[in-house]
């Protein structure tokens, strides 16, 4: 795909959503920063079920790390691998108060230091608390990027990397949330839904789905 492509995907991305974010609800960095944690292999609506109970109890360090695995497991329960979940975020809470003073790093270093927070989840919390044009591949943007054309990659990190480079400068914040959103209600997995595509045109996938005949 060459850039002129890319710049015109992006702009119609914009056009259409001036201000994405991400699908978590949160209020603080903290609070993002579990819920990413939480959100490993499972759904952002799941997620979300869970932390409006949760956080209201314990919304800081301090105050999860006080509940204890088994307290916060009666919380997020419902989410997948929510016990192996659980033991890391309490151990990140505890990393937190006693390595930065309850606050959340600003670098991806520190933050891949904690328990369950691996370049994804690092990325996000970057870009989405602190601002910095990360670019966090899920496997909706590996999809994506790989199916239009925007970014080929074997992995998650080579598609990072392309991304990185090819999405122009003034996109490279909101990319991943454009990209997030058009893969999990468009460019979905098994039927991506050409006929309802922003991008279609510019879009240099080779088995474009038709439109139901149904719709027709």
């Amino acid at each position: 795909m060459n850039a002129a492509k890319r710049l015109d995907i992006f702009r119609r991305f914009r056009e259409a959503n001036p201000h994405p974010t991400t699908e978590l609800e949160y209020t603080t960095p903290f609070e993002l920063l579990i819920a990413v944690i939480l959100s490993a292999q499972a759904t952002d609506v799941s997620v979300n079920k869970a932390t409006r109970r949760l956080y209201p109890v314990a919304n800081s360090p301090a105050a999860i790390l006080a509940l204890g695995v088994e307290g916060l497991e009666e919380y997020i329960r419902t989410i997948g691998l929510y016990r192996s979940k659980a033991r890391n975020v309490i151990e990140t809470c505890r990393m937190l108060l006693e390595q930065h003073g309850g606050e959340v790093p600003r670098t991806r270093e520190a933050l891949q230091a904690l328990p369950g927070v691996g370049r994804k989840t690092a990325n996000v919390v970057l870009n989405s608390a602190f601002g910095q044009p990360t670019i966090a591949v899920d496997t909706h943007i590996f999809r994506v990027s790989n199916r239009t054309g925007i970014a080929l990659g074997k992995d998650v990190d080579e598609v990072e990397q392309k991304l990185l480079k090819f999405v122009p400068a003034e996109f490279r914040h909101d990319a991943h949330h454009w990209l997030i959103l058009h893969g999990r209600y468009t460019c979905i997995a098994r039927k991506p839904q050409c006929w309802n595509c922003i991008i279609a045109d510019l879009c240099e996938y080779k088995d474009k789905t038709p439109l139901p005949e149904k719709a027709v």
